[in-house]
């Protein structure tokens, strides 16, 4: 059920996979000196603005106004359907995926957090949208600590909650209450096991999940926050909510024009010899 007229998302068609990381770094501004002392002031050290760019880069690689890449690539391969992914929001048979590559000291991701993600928890509510959580250390150590308690938390069953949390009001928290004590603090004011959480966060597991994510996000040139991909298709920077709207729409649109002509396909090699 569509929520907005179909706007002009740029759809193109995808270009073969071993391209794909050069298609995508040639739009994200790559910026290592993420900070982790003062995200919201120095947000140009790893935050993706609602241009679609690092604050701190020229947008070399040319982006339409809604932040998505004047070629653009699918990158639907990434999306993992993992049943038992606690950071996964939403049906794992969603007609839609929607994967986030986030820090928890990206004042932007913070900003979309609050102001985008509600607005699109109707589809998932609806069956129509999957959420997959990537949460990076872009900004340092401070942001690694808080995505493995992140992941902690979805031990728990809590993913989300503990995610609202660290980015309450829309903004995120200073590195000085993203200590590892801190976060343990927090799990236990929304009544989690702070043992457990301490376990779990501390975990090999969890190193190296946050490892995989950060090698994917890098592997297609990923290295400022946030980052979106929407049924495939890349979307940069906290874009105004309609944009997200919209490419949900049209990717449902696609989904279902894809459903129907692999059933028109199947009707019509039905009983033939």
């Amino acid at each position: 059920m569509l929520r907005s007229e179909r706007g002009p998302m740029f759809w193109l068609v995808p270009i073969c996979i071993v391209v794909l990381a050069a298609a995508l770094i040639g739009v994200v501004v790559v910026n290592k000196d993420g900070s982790s002392d003062s995200a919201a002031s120095e947000a140009s050290d790893g935050s993706a603005d609602s241009s679609g760019t690092s604050g701190s880069g020229d947008g070399t690689g040319q982006t339409s106004e809604s932040g998505q890449t004047s070629d653009e690539p699918d990158f639907s391969f990434l999306e993992r359907h993992d049943a038992e992914d606690s950071r996964a929001v939403g049906d794992d048979d969603a007609p839609v995926t929607l994967i986030m590559y986030s820090d928890y000291q990206c004042p932007y991701c913070a900003t979309w957090n609050d102001e985008t993600l509600p607005e699109l928890m109707d589809f998932v509510d609806d069956g129509e949208l999957r959420l997959e959580m990537r949460d990076l250390a872009v900004f340092g150590e401070a942001s690694g600590t808080a995505a493995r308690a992140a992941f902690a938390a979805g031990e728990q069953d809590a993913y989300l909650e503990f995610h609202n949390a660290l980015f309450d009001d829309g903004k995120h928290r200073s590195e000085s209450t993203l200590s590892q004590d801190a976060l343990i603090t927090l799990a236990e004011d929304l009544g989690l096991d702070g043992q457990q959480f301490n376990q779990d966060m501390n975990a090999v597991t969890a190193h190296e999940d946050l490892e995989a994510n950060s090698a994917e996000a890098r592997s297609i040139g990923v290295t400022s926050t946030p980052a979106f991909i929407i049924g495939g298709t890349p979307i940069l920077g906290a874009q105004p909510t309609k944009e997200f709207v919209d490419a949900v729409d049209s990717a449902l649109a696609e989904a279902d024009d894809t459903g129907s002509a692999d059933s028109a396909v199947r009707d019509d090699g039905h009983g033939q010899p």
